[in-house]
């Protein structure tokens, strides 16, 4: 195993040099810090955590709370991307990754007392909308910084998708299509589908929008068989919608069904759009027209935050980012005549 006294004679510097090098102190030059890191590198140098943890007393691992509404767990393809993007960075970053429960040994444990006995440095919190305000509540009460997706609130960083702009770039798309026939059917009441609603009012008065409140109509996130009845239902109104927005790129399947068992054509008799921008989505044919979430940054810039909070050694103030996504035209709706 390469230990620093090793990189230190093949650098011909002191252990002590070796070792401010390689925690970025300010009293080594750049070019110095640079040739150390890069000897480090090919000598296939690791640091010692546990040593490192035992004098700083940090445990450089941050924990992750998921728990999420639809119960889909790691298969909920939106959140597995951002999981996977703050595992990542966080281990370039050098940080260990693990999931915080409310049991332990076969007792239940709060989550504060679970992140203070893994004695973690940071906290990321996915969870249901009706319970997060209670597991934030409760890991307030830890030592540990805490960033919590799509969800808001004082004194706690934070990393949202930028809804609102979201919804603008997609209604406008529609709109440039010639449509003015527009239905949204949303998930269940969240801050997130509470940003897209008002959005979608705000949105259809400046672009000329029917507001007919039989467009507007709440069904559940990640429920296909609940999407395609209402999916009907719209179709079957006395004016129907041109163009029917969905809460998710799952509930494409649901909408596809009623399609097929309607015997209209996509999206030349109807058209629709998702929300997400998952892969699965790419495989629709037509191929789906969606807004792809940034999952990626988000997760990547949770892991950063975290980190600089846990390296600062003090309170620091909170992060608030804003990640916006991207419009992804597809086939699933076209132009209609004006």
């Amino acid at each position: 195993m390469t230990t620093i006294r090793m990189i230190a004679e093949k650098c011909e510097v002191s252990l002590t040099t070796v070792s401010k090098a390689l925690h970025d102190a300010p009293d080594v030059s750049e070019k110095t810090k640079q040739r150390i890191r890069e000897v480090a590198l090919s000598m296939g140098y690791r640091p010692n955590v546990a040593a490192k943890a035992l004098r700083t007393n940090r445990s450089y691992s941050f924990g992750i709370i998921f728990e999420e509404a639809t119960k889909q767990g790691f298969t909920h393809e939106f959140f597995s991307q951002i999981l996977n993007s703050f595992l990542n960075r966080s281990q370039v970053l050098g940080y260990d990754v693990f999931f915080l429960g409310d049991s332990l040994g076969g007792r239940s444990i709060r989550y504060a007392e679970h992140a203070d006995y893994r004695n973690c440095d940071g906290i990321l919190v996915i969870a249901a909308s009706n319970i997060i305000t209670g597991i934030v509540d409760d890991v307030r009460k830890s030592s540990c910084p805490i960033v919590c997706l799509d969800y808001e609130t004082e004194g706690i960083s934070s990393i949202c998708s930028d809804n609102r702009q979201g919804m603008h770039d997609l209604m406008a798309y529609i709109a440039s299509q010639g449509h003015r026939r527009v239905a949204f059917l949303h998930g269940e009441d969240t801050p997130v589908t509470r940003t897209r609603v008002e959005t979608f009012r705000t949105e259809s008065e400046a672009l000329g929008f029917s507001t007919d409140p039989a467009y507007l109509r709440q069904v559940r996130y990640h429920d296909p068989h609940l999407c395609q009845k209402a999916f009907g239902e719209l179709l079957a109104l006395p004016t129907p919608p041109t163009c029917i927005m969905l809460p998710d790129d799952i509930s494409a399947f649901g909408a596809l069904n009623e399609c097929n068992r309607q015997h209209l054509r996509i999206p030349e008799d109807i058209c629709l759009t998702g929300y997400d921008g998952i892969s699965l989505s790419e495989y629709l044919v037509p191929h789906l027209t969606t807004l792809r979430q940034d999952a990626e940054s988000m997760g990547a810039s949770a892991a950063d935050i975290l980190a600089g909070h846990a390296g600062a050694g003090r309170p620091t103030e909170p992060v608030h980012c804003l990640v916006p996504g991207i419009l992804i035209p597809g086939e699933t709706v076209c132009r209609i005549p004006s």
